[in-house]
């Protein structure tokens, strides 16, 4: 009998990329540690458990991920399938209902006939087509088999997760709903701040206990998620030109724009539980309570969620890594996901797509598929397999794409990207069908399997 195609960690990269395969009639194995083994920040066996925030970020094409959502669909995604069909209210984010969205997802493996296991991978049979998507919690045995395979060190930085608050427990007569600048009707509840009221909040986070770190632990912050209290050390005012910056909002009970505004985004599609946006922390629980429950409204909070900090691994992806998402070293072993250096929910599910289409392109003996670089697949692929002096986790983002020779402003540059990269896709699609699969009634490539 002939071996089925192993993808390992049943993450967002992981779920897409056995999907695509099964889809296009390869059977697949989908390996997950957990119930047997848990993570720091997981707290089911469910496939594609969303640990931080429940936003997949902007879905307007005007922003880099925007543009990534819109070619995600048009490759016929699962996980785009899943958020889609799960979105609660957030203004012009895409954000989901975190158990609708992983029921979708387990349903769409379920249909697509992907065979899922439980058990732990430790080492890395290097004869047999492999896709590891363990994600950034990947376990230490799995981490040093990959070491040994690629013969380099992992690198790692810690990311946070913000508390999450039950709505009911909300005074909402001290919070006004609206989105910055009105864009995306009322979504966020909105908890505007004096200067005094900011200041000791500052102040309170600043002094605050954290959970113990190590020293070498505490460089390695990934900077576009800063723990809280991390930015209210940087300076007063950091805070207040970050996540509680207040422009776009105009507090209706003054008329005017407020110090600042912390803001609480729906995490489910009932309302029934609200994510404080960008207050991701390392501060110990009980600190947590008490520093939040002196903010309006938050008086007699209950938190459904509190703060945590998780280790992200991932590798030297420009060192290691094929544009098909294949490692160099090996004919059969592929990596997907925040493991290969890039950072967010869509980008993981991308890179798990990536990796999917070229092992079945390998397996048919087609043409690698390797997206073109003004598209914003491209663009992330092309970073995470470019040497580069400093290799750190990226999102998707204008500045990945290639620039243009003549100079304009933020809003044109942004214009230019998105009409060139759309025809740049839509020629790329064109020329390659087996982008978009259909289900198979039968798995015609089991045979040609290693």
């Amino acid at each position: 009998m002939s071996e089925s195609v192993l993808v390992v960690g049943a993450g967002l990269a992981g779920s897409e990329a056995a999907w695509q395969l099964a889809r296009r009639g390869i059977a697949v194995e989908l390996l997950e540690m957990r119930p047997e083994r848990m993570t720091p920040a997981h707290r089911t066996s469910r496939a594609a458990e969303l640990v931080c925030t429940n936003s997949l970020k902007s879905d307007t094409p005007e922003v880099a991920a925007g543009l990534l959502k819109e070619e995600l669909r048009q490759l016929d995604s699962l996980v785009l399938r899943a958020a889609d069909g799960s979105r609660v209210p957030s203004g012009q984010d895409l954000s989901v209902d975190r158990e609708a969205f992983a029921a979708t997802v387990e349903a769409g493996l379920a249909e697509a006939g992907v065979r899922r296991i439980s058990g732990e991978l430790r080492s890395i049979d290097p004869a047999r087509t492999t896709v590891v998507a363990t994600g950034p919690l990947t376990s230490p045995e799995l981490a040093a088999a990959l070491e040994r395979l690629t013969g380099e060190e992992h690198l790692h930085f810690f990311d946070a997760a913000s508390p999450i608050v039950v709505g009911e427990s909300l005074d909402r007569s001290a919070m006004f709903t609206a989105s910055r600048y009105g864009k995306g009707g009322d979504a966020y509840l909105n908890i505007p701040l004096g200067r005094a009221g900011y200041e000791a909040l500052v102040a309170a986070l600043g002094a605050a206990e954290q959970v113990e770190l190590h020293d070498f632990e505490r460089t390695m912050w990934f900077e576009a998620c800063l723990p809280v209290e991390e930015l209210a050390r940087r300076g007063p005012e950091t805070l207040r030109f970050g996540p509680l910056k207040p422009l776009g909002l105009t507090d209706p009970a003054t008329g005017k724009r407020p110090y600042a505004v912390v803001q609480l985004r729906p995490d489910d599609a009932a309302s029934g539980l609200f994510n404080l946006v960008g207050f991701q922390t390392n501060l110990k629980w009980p600190e947590q309570r008490r520093i939040l429950r002196t903010l309006p409204g938050l008086g007699n909070a209950e938190f459904a969620r509190l703060g945590v900090m998780h280790r992200n691994t991932y590798v030297n992806s420009p060192a290691l890594l094929a544009p098909t998402h294949r490692l160099r070293a090996t004919e059969r072993t592929y990596l997907a996901g925040q493991l290969v250096g890039v950072e967010g929910y869509l980008e993981s599910a991308m890179s798990g797509l990536v990796a999917a289409l070229n092992v079945a392109a390998t397996l048919r003996g087609t043409a690698e598929v390797v997206f073109p670089a003004d598209t914003a697949i491209g663009s992330l692929v092309r970073y995470v397999t470019t040497p580069q002096p400093e290799f750190a986790p990226m999102n998707a983002t204008w500045g990945l794409f290639p620039p243009f020779v003549e100079r304009m402003d933020r809003r044109t540059r942004a214009l230019r990207h998105l009409a060139r990269a759309r025809v740049s896709f839509a020629e790329f699609r064109a020329s390659r069908p087996d982008l978009v699969a259909v289900f198979a009634e039968s798995r015609p490539l089991a045979a040609a399997l290693p």
